[in-house]
């Protein structure tokens, strides 16, 4: 039994590898291609001829061009989204105080010859 590879999720939000991109995308096409072989042949061969007749021939003549714009579809995988880490974590109050939202944190810098410090 083949062993299908799962993708594996990525820490960031870049894009397919081109080579992996490219592999898809003419994957896709030669897919689409066949079956549009295989309408044509249906088309000609299958007798008589009826409605269904028209059906392969319009997926004969209209799949080259679908076959293109799924190829040529930018961001199909969808990626990765970047994701800022502030939006996903809770923030919690410490187990002492009442939360404060009037509260304001002032930072002073001081340098090294200050006496003060």
């Amino acid at each position: 039994m083949k062993n299908r590879r799962r993708a594996t999720p990525s820490a960031t939000s870049l894009e397919a590898a081109p080579g992996d991109d490219e592999t898809a995308r003419m994957k896709q096409y030669v897919i689409t291609m066949a079956i549009r072989l295989a309408c044509l042949i249906l088309a000609v061969v299958i007798q008589p001829f009826g409605w269904y007749t028209f059906v392969f021939g319009a997926g004969f003549v209209f799949l080259p061009w679908f076959a293109v714009m799924f190829a040529n579809q930018v961001g199909r995988s969808g990626g990765a989204s970047a994701e800022r880490p502030e939006l996903s974590l809770e923030r919690t109050a410490p187990a002492g105080d009442a939360p404060d939202d009037d509260a304001v944190i002032q930072i002073s810098e001081t340098s090294k010859d200050d006496p003060q410090a």
